[in-house]
């Protein structure tokens, strides 16, 4: 979550939020936490602006803190 925050902040790239979310062991997570993750993992790779990222970014957070 702290990382997610970061990007936010703008005090980390993309480059970085893409390489540490794909070492992240998602088998922790609940269902909703692995599957916001796995389609941030996707956007990020698509390519997508950065008002569409910030999105699936703050629904992930969501997702992770809400154990969904």
């Amino acid at each position: 979550m702290n990382l997610l925050s970061h990007w936010l902040a703008r005090h980390v790239g993309d480059d970085e939020l893409r390489a540490k979310l794909a070492a992240v062991d998602t088998a922790g997570l609940s269902d909703g936490g692995r599957e916001a993750v796995e389609e941030l993992r996707a956007e990020l790779e698509s390519g997508v602006g950065r008002g569409d990222l910030e999105r699936v970014v703050r629904e992930t957070l969501e997702a992770l803190a809400l154990g969904a």
